[in-house]
Formats: C-alpha cells, sequence, structure tokens
C-alpha cells in the first residue's frame, strides 16, 4: 500500500476530454435540387463544414507523442490534462543521435545482469524512472541512484529542443548507456572486453559528418555513475573494474554529464543530479511538494541515514558522525547496517525522516557524492556536508555559488573536537529558515520531470543542463564555465 506520507500530496488527474470530428458528409435522403428549402439547408450545411475545415487547418489538435517504449513501459498510465507544448524558446536545438540499439536499448534486455550488484530490471522499467511507488500515482518511482543516463535520453526524446535536422542543431546529444554498461563489466578481468564497447562508440560518432563540424566539441554524453568508473588508470594500482571511457581522446572533446566529475582531472566534465524519486508532470505537482516542504513540521535538529564505511579515509567521518548522532537528543539517526536498515531502501521513509529534520548530514561514501544529497533537498532538509567534493566542486550549474546560502561545511580536516550539534545550534533561526527557503527553492532545478511531461513552465535538470552547455558554446567552450 502507498504510504501516508507521499498520500497527502496526491490529487487526482483530470482525464483529458476527448475530441473528435463527424467526418461523414454524406447524406441517404436526397431531394429535388428545386426545393428551395433544401437548397436553403443545404447552403448553410456546406457552409459549416467550410468553417469548420478552415478552423481544423488553421488550429490542429496539438498531438503528445510518448516517447519508444524502451523496456517494460507501465502501459495504463493515468490520462492526464494536456497542455500545448511550447516552441524551444531561448533553448539551443539539439540533434539526439539514434545509436546503434548496442549502445542503449539493447542492453537492457539482458537487465538481470546490468550490475554485478543487483538486479537491474525493476530499475530500468518505465524509461529509467522505476517501478511506480503506487498504482494511483505517476510521479513517484524507486528510481535508482544511477540511473540518470536513461531518464535524461527520455527527457530529450520529448524535449522541445529537439531537432532532427543536424544542420540547424546547436548541440548533438550522444545517448549512450555507459553507466549501466560498465555496471556489467566490472568483474571483467579482459580489459580489452571492458573498453571494447566504449572503442566501438566512440568509432561509430567519428564516422558520422556531424562530429567533423567542431570536431566534437558540440557534442555531449550523460553518464549516469561516477567519473571514476570511465577513468581506469594506466598505472600499476588496483583495479576496481573501470573502464577507459572518458581517457579516449575524442571524448575528452566532448562535454561529459556525470553525477561525479574528477574535480582535478575532469576539465570537460560537469555534475549533473543523482535522481530522486519524485518525477512530475506539471509545474503544479512541483509547487504542491515546495509549499508542504516548506510547511513541514521538523522536530530534530538533525539526522543522518548512512552506513558506516571500513577502510576508506574520506569515509573515516562517518564513525565520529554515527557516534555524535547516536548520542545527541536532538538528532534522528538511521544506522542502515542496524535494525533501521530497512527504511533505507523505502523513498517514502527516507523523505519522511529527512522532511522532519532542519539539517541533513551528508558524508562522503565510497566517493565523494551522495545521491542523499538530492533526497534531502527534495525534503526540504538543509545538507551539510564534509568535503568541499561533495557538492560544492561538482555541481556548479545547479547550486549557488554561495554555499552558506543553501547548505553548512564542517572541515573533515579540523582537530577532531568540533561537536556537529554545537556548529548548528550557532546559526541563528532566522537565518536557518532562510536557507531553508532557500533549498526549496532548489527542488525544481535538481529534479528530473517525468519524461511524459507537457507542463515546461518550470525548468528541471535536463533543462539546466542545456542551458549550461549552450553558454558553454556559445563562449567558445570556455572549460572554466
Amino acid at each position: 500500500m502507498f504510504p501516508e506520507f507521499f498520500s497527502m500530496f496526491l490529487r487526482k488527474q483530470t482525464a483529458p476530454i476527448p475530441c473528435s470530428f463527424d467526418r461523414d458528409r454524406s447524406s441517404k435522403n436526397k431531394k429535388p435540387l428545386l426545393n428551395p428549402y433544401l437548397t436553403y439547408n443545404s447552403f448553410l450545411v456546406l457552409s459549416l463544414l467550410l468553417w469548420f475545415l478552415l478552423l481544423y487547418i488553421c488550429f490542429p489538435t496539438t498531438i503528445h507523442t510518448k516517447p519508444n517504449d524502451f523496456h517494460r513501459q507501465t502501459r495504463n498510465s493515468p490520462n492526464r490534462t494536456p497542455h500545448l507544448r511550447p516552441t524551444c524558446s531561448g533553448g539551443p536545438y539539439v540533434y539526439v543521435y539514434d545509436l546503434p540499439a548496442e549502445f542503449n536499448t539493447a542492453l537492457l534486455q539482458d537487465c538481470h545482469r546490468l550490475s554485478v550488484y543487483t538486479d537491474m530490471c525493476p530499475h530500468v522499467e518505465n524509461r529509467g524512472l522505476g517501478r511506480r511507488l503506487s498504482s494511483s500515482d505517476n510521479s513517484w518511482f524507486a528510481t535508482h541512484q544511477f540511473i540518470a543516463e536513461m531518464i535524461f535520453h527520455a527527457r530529450m526524446e520529448n524535449h522541445p529542443c529537439r531537432t532532427r535536422d543536424p544542420h540547424v542543431a546547436k548541440l548533438f546529444y550522444v545517448p549512450f548507456y555507459g553507466g549501466l554498461h560498465a555496471s556489467s563489466k566490472f568483474r571483467e578481468p579482459n580489459i580489452t572486453e571492458r573498453d571494447a564497447l566504449a572503442v566501438r562508440l566512440v568509432d561509430y560518432v567519428q564516422a558520422q559528418p556531424t562530429w567533423w563540424k567542431n570536431n566534437g566539441r558540440d557534442h555531449f554524453l550523460a553518464l549516469g555513475r561516477t567519473a571514476w568508473d570511465f577513468m581506469r588508470s594506466n598505472a600499476n594500482g588496483p583495479d576496481f573494474g573501470a573502464n577507459c571511457l572518458l581517457n579516449l581522446n575524442a571524448v575528452q572533446n566532448m562535454s561529459v554529464l556525470t553525477v561525479e566529475r574528477n574535480p582535478w582531472a575532469g576539465s570537460n566534465q560537469f555534475g549533473i543530479p543523482y535522481a530522486s524519486y519524485f518525477h512530475p508532470y506539471t509545474s503544479a505537482e512541483m509547487v504542491t511538494w515546495q509549499n508542504k516542504m516548506t510547511q513541514s513540521n521538523r522536530p530534530h535538529l538533525f539526522t543522518f541515514i548512512g552506513a558506516p564505511r571500513k577502510g576508506l579515509e574520506k569515509a573515516a567521518i562517518r564513525d565520529d558522525i554515527i557516534r555524535q548522532c547516536d548520542m545527541s537528543s536532538k538528532c534522528r539517526l538511521i544506522n542502515c547496517r542496524g535494525e533501521q536498515a530497512d527504511l533505507c531502501y523505502d523513498p517514502a521513509q527516507v523523505l519522511k525522516i529527512m522532511s522532519q529534520s532542519e539539517f541533513c548530514l551528508q558524508a562522503p561514501g565510497d566517493s565523494f557524492t551522495r545521491r542523499s544529497t538530492f533526497d534531502s533537498i527534495l525534503a526540504g532538509c538543509i545538507p551539510v556536508f564534509f568535503s568541499p567534493h561533495t557538492a560544492y566542486t561538482q555541481y556548479l550549474w545547479y547550486l549557488p555559488a554561495t554555499a552558506t546560502d543553501y547548505s553548512v561545511h564542517i572541515d573533515e580536516k579540523g582537530d577532531g573536537r568540533m561537536r556537529i550539534e554545537e556548529e548548528l545550534l550557532k546559526i541563528p533561526r532566522e537565518k536557518v529558515k532562510k536557507m531553508r527557503e532557500r533549498v526549496v527553492k532548489l527542488i525544481p532545478n535538481v529534479t528530473y520531470k517525468h519524461p511524459n511531461a507537457t507542463d515546461f513552465e518550470l525548468m528541471d535538470a535536463v533543462d539546466v543542463a542545456l542551458a549550461a552547455l549552450s553558454k558553454r558554446m556559445a563562449r567558445g567552450a570556455d572549460m572554466s564555465l
């Protein structure tokens, strides 16, 4: 049964009114043409038909084409009130490559083996949104954290700035499901085999006439995993299963959108949000959610949802966070390796806990970044970072330049005596209120709309990325942007 936490925000969608035209223009009852009444009526009917025909030609019925089903798409989606699709106003026209299936859709046919860690079949449903959290709503999904590349592709297929004419395009999107492929090959010992699909992708793209217009500098990829999974080092170090995609010369000419960039050697890499659970159809849904998060009662000062780590220097802070949170009466702790571990994998519970807290602690885990950062923003919970690489050096397109407007930074390399509770209590209540308001305003820009959305009033994560890429191209691919 759908969790009560979400059900309070759901509203019944209005079914669209069917539009039909009576196309039977024949009559079985024929009268003498000299009958004056028949002549008048015939003239009247003919005039009306011509009038309706003129209206139909000048104002055709808007038809929204849904994207092609990639994998087990929901068959019984609720009807929604149609909106007129806007033109691409101010945005760059984007050409979406129709890649051979081996680079994206064919990978989904073997979804059970897309990850060495879990069965990805439930997660690639609904164009990557995952399974719906309720049969009565189509905006909340159990979305996997490493699936942004599929959702980005689905959004681009229906995006108003998409063009099928490469001659008018300013940007060229290469919809490669590189993250899904990489996660299926992490344990492949043969590095030639591990790299093979990436090499074939580059060969294919470079064979296209569109590549040579700007030597690939107007091309971009979107990847749902961290950059580290595509930057295998040639040094004699440990092999974590990465491939060489981002080390290929051609790819280094492209812009690479990834959920975690390399802060030191990723000049062509740009951070995009991890996908959370909310994928609204309309701006009204988004505004309703934002209002709820603004008004949410938050009895806990701070919360931490996560598990301890072993053997990782940058994650050592977690032990101290768990200890401090466990000792504080003002902290809500959910230890993902304890008795409450099930809560960590329940989207409704995760957002409920975060929406009841003023601050959400975001300690680095296996890598610098966390999907939890975007869960906390969705819940209107002010993120607390312990490394600048968890957000500040990652998501420059999405987060305010002044970090203190929306977040707190506690230096993980401090003297070890800093108490989290004391630091958070130092922040004045009025400042906390303003920070939370700023966080709530960020929600639309870090959210991925439903791929079938027809309301384009608010910019989502894809829109923000396209706008930033367009500016970058206009400035001559300035790597500092």
